[in-house]
């Protein structure tokens, strides 16, 4: 039993959502998006609700029902409400700066990164130690923000690095502990 493949989802106001050669299209206020999803699933809108259904009980179908139902509901969400991931980085001299559909980032490198923006994506300044990314789709602010996190990860001795607003970094000890 998938509870989460199980559920019906229900289509907001200004929401419209397509279902042809298993690929899914929504469209909404803020934008559209489409993901493909497997033969063995079977998507319909029947009463102003999307229900999710699979073809039998193998392992591997489970997975992919549930799988189905959250990829739709993350698209239906940013659609309507669009998602938003922030970021903060900190030590002396670390700053972000953006420009256009660049990011500047001074982390401590002899030279400033740039990262390029993609078009589906916006960042905005927050202050020069904070961005924030926003968008419709998910999976691609996430992917951004962590590759921007990459560059500069938080270290455990002194906690200097790109972090995800209001994440937690477990801190060393050191050299003092011994």
């Amino acid at each position: 039993m998938s509870r989460i493949g199980n559920r019906e989802l229900v289509i907001p106001e200004g929401v419209t959502i397509n279902i042809e050669n298993n690929v899914v299209t929504v469209k909404g206020p803020k934008g559209e998006l489409k993901t493909p999803y497997s033969k063995d699933i079977t998507v319909e809108v029947i009463d102003n609700k999307v229900v999710t259904k699979r073809s039998n009980d193998l392992k591997h179908i489970k997975q992919l029902h549930g799988t189905t139902n959250s990829l739709i509901k993350s698209m239906i969400i940013g659609v309507t409400e669009g998602y938003e991931e922030g970021l903060e980085i900190i030590g002396v001299g670390y700053r972000f700066n953006v420009t256009g559909n660049k990011i500047n980032i001074n982390a401590g490198f002899s030279h400033p990164v740039e990262v390029i923006v993609p078009d589906d994506l916006k960042v905005e300044t927050i202050s020069n130690t904070e961005i924030k990314i926003s968008g419709i789709d998910k999976q691609r602010i996430a992917e951004f923000a962590a590759n921007v996190r990459k560059i500069r990860q938080p270290e455990p001795y002194k906690g200097k690095g790109i972090r995800y607003k209001g994440e937690y970094v477990r801190r060393k000890e050191g050299k003092k502990a011994a």
